[in-house]
């Protein structure tokens, strides 16, 4: 009994501990740097009735006015929904990179462009020849059985050798493996999707390819002059691509085809060009090419440009591959290949062409606001062309690469891949089956070629019109030709198809310049979103500080609420079990006193510790029971 009444006022001297305890934890609140709120009704409270953010005040004026406050509740979460709706229109169109367009003339010394003229009809290589002139009288017979038609071919030397005579015999019989036929449209199969439709009783005109596994089709075409002359066109192909050496072909006759040239009043010589031979348009050269100084053109005019003299007429060329006469001519920039088949247009003979050029710059942004590329690196497709990157070199280069793994061998217009040979049916037999094959996937896309190559970020072009008029004159053409035959040992045989006269000059100084810029910048984004913010709440920037701060305080209010509730919940837990050892109940009547104080510094933030005062009493009492015992 006398160890219950000493433990009595150490009992309430924890409560009245507990007490000054509750009542410091209150002062210390109220003193904090960090405010905290007790609920979340306390927060919302708070933020409506102090923000700067138009109309959230109402929501607790109109606290007794449960129609009021649930009208301006409507009206205020409405409002925020439909600002969070212009804001997503926004994003998506920040997200979206547009760009503006942007046009500046630009008025300086002029680079001249490079230009290509060719002759427009191949010429009878010596290295081909005979060839050739086995080629025409096949042809002649072919076009004799199926038309009744008698070509004339001119008289030719036929003495051959005995390898010539091996090699016409070869070229026979693959002549004979593709033969030129003339069909019904009802036998007809694999037409061209764009074949235009036709009576049943038309008749049409093609080739037959065929594979290793005998599978063939009929290459037909609507008109006979196109099937002849692809017919051909395959076959000289094939005669081209035996030539060992590409060079046995460059046979250059610049002075028998380019009778004058001038370039800003002055001569133009051998250095002013380079040459080379396409497979269609025969002999070409390319004026103001890398190779030499560039032109520059200080004023625009055509007494400031290029002016050419060229021979149109044919002689001694190849008509089954050339159905017309006159000359081709393109304007490039340097550094570009020319493909005449693209850019290239013809030159008339008897006609003075006037080509006035208009220089146009586009510089695309690259990376998100446009699928361009700066120098080609990053495009999946190897350039086979020796010159820069342009969207045409790359289209070619991947068709000729697909060329080379389905076929086995290269085509012959296009440049060869390293390790590959040009397509030969000598070698490649079914070259020509799965040549056309390929072409038809090439233009339906399936190769993937118009995909990957992508447009430059930069580039050059021209805008040209054209001008005609008769050259020479009826009244000056006796004395323009007579000078002709004078200095250029020109043989007058057709007066009115042997010349042309080409002028290419700028029509303006200056030149424009496409651009693009960043439509929707970060300065515009914060600007557009300021706006709506402004629109709908009026308010500023320190208005969504305040938002900010009502999201931290909540996320803080809502881990200190389950901390509390953790913590209840470990207190309303039942105690262990009871300890089973005897020696230990005189410290389990001694627990209360000596844990109170380890509870209280655990509860308390701040707390003070019990004097040695306060000590003295328990010691004494604990000495007088050791005394008892």
């Amino acid at each position: 009994g006398s160890v219950k009444a000493g433990k009595m006022p150490e009992g309430e001297k924890m409560r009245q501990c507990k007490q000054e305890e509750e009542q410091q934890h209150k002062e210390e609140e109220r003193e904090g740097l960090i405010e905290f709120y007790s609920s979340y009704q306390e927060l919302f409270q708070f933020f409506c009735s102090n923000t700067t953010i138009h109309g959230a005040i109402r929501l607790v004026c109109s606290k007794k006015n449960k129609m009021k406050t649930a009208f301006w509740s409507v009206l205020f979460f409405l409002t925020l929904g439909i600002m969070y709706w212009q804001f997503g229109i926004i994003y998506r169109e920040y997200f979206s990179y547009p760009v503006n367009l942007n046009l500046n003339l630009n008025s300086d010394r002029l680079t001249f462009p490079a230009v290509t003229l060719c002759t427009l009809n191949p010429y009878r290589y010596s290295a081909i020849r005979k060839q050739l002139d086995k080629l025409d009288e096949i042809t002649h017979q072919t076009l004799l059985d199926l038309y009744g038609y008698n070509m004339s071919l001119p008289q030719r030397d036929w003495s051959t050798s005995s390898t010539q005579r091996r090699s016409s015999r070869s070229l026979l019989h693959h002549v004979q493996r593709h033969p030129l036929r003339r069909q019904k449209r009802d036998n007809l199969v694999n037409l061209p999707e764009n074949s235009p439709s036709v009576d049943k009783n038309d008749w049409k005109i093609g080739f037959v390819l065929c594979n290793e596994n005998n599978d063939c089709f009929h290459q037909a075409y609507s008109s006979g002059v196109d099937a002849v002359r692809e017919w051909y066109s395959f076959h000289y192909i094939n005669i081209l691509a035996q030539v060992p050496d590409g060079k046995d072909l460059d046979e250059s006759d610049f002075e028998n085809f380019i009778y004058a040239c001038r370039f800003n009043e002055a001569t133009c010589d051998k250095a002013n060009y380079t040459h080379f031979h396409h497979p269609l348009y025969g002999n070409c050269y390319t004026f103001n090419d890398n190779s030499s100084s560039v032109w520059t053109s200080s004023l625009p005019g055509i007494n400031n440009g290029l002016s050419l003299v060229v021979r149109t007429e044919q002689n001694d060329f190849i008509p089954l591959l050339s159905t017309v006469t006159g000359a081709r001519v393109m304007v490039h920039d340097q550094n570009e290949p020319a493909f005449m088949d693209d850019g290239g247009f013809n030159v008339r003979p008897g006609i003075e062409t006037s080509i006035s050029m208009r220089k146009e710059m586009t510089v695309r942004l690259g990376g998100s606001y446009s699928d361009c590329t700066e120098d080609g690196s990053d495009v999946p497709v190897q350039n086979l062309y020796s010159s820069r990157y342009t969207e045409q070199v790359c289209i070619r280069s991947c068709f000729q690469l697909n060329m080379v793994e389905r076929c086995g061998c290269a085509y012959y217009f296009y440049p060869l891949p390293d390790g590959a040979e040009y397509c030969d049916y000598t070698k490649h037999k079914a070259w020509g089956y799965c040549y056309y094959k390929l072409l038809a996937e090439f233009k339906a896309d399936v190769l993937g070629c118009f995909h990957k190559c992508r447009k430059p970020c930069k580039m050059t072009e021209y805008q040209l019109s054209a001008g005609y008029s008769r050259w020479p004159s009826a009244v000056s053409e006796d004395w323009v030709f007579y000078m002709l035959s004078q200095q250029n040992k020109y043989n007058i045989t057709s007066k009115r198809n042997g010349v042309a006269k080409v002028n290419i000059f700028f029509e303006q100084w200056n030149y424009k310049t496409n651009g693009e810029s960043p439509a929707f910048t970060v300065v515009t984004l914060l600007s557009q979103l300021g706006n709506q913010w402004s629109l709908w709440f009026g308010s500023s920037v320190l208005s969504v500080m305040e938002l900010a701060e009502l999201v931290l305080d909540f996320i803080a209010i809502t881990f200190i609420l389950a901390f509390r509730w953790f913590r209840s919940r470990q207190k309303l837990s039942p105690p262990g079990p009871p300890l089973n050892t005897q020696d230990n109940a005189a410290f389990q009547d001694e627990a209360p006193a000596l844990s109170a104080p380890h509870r209280f510094t655990v509860e308390a933030v701040v707390t003070t510790l019990p004097s040695y005062n306060s000590l003295e009493p328990r010691a004494a009492s604990r000495d007088g029971e050791v005394g008892h015992e």
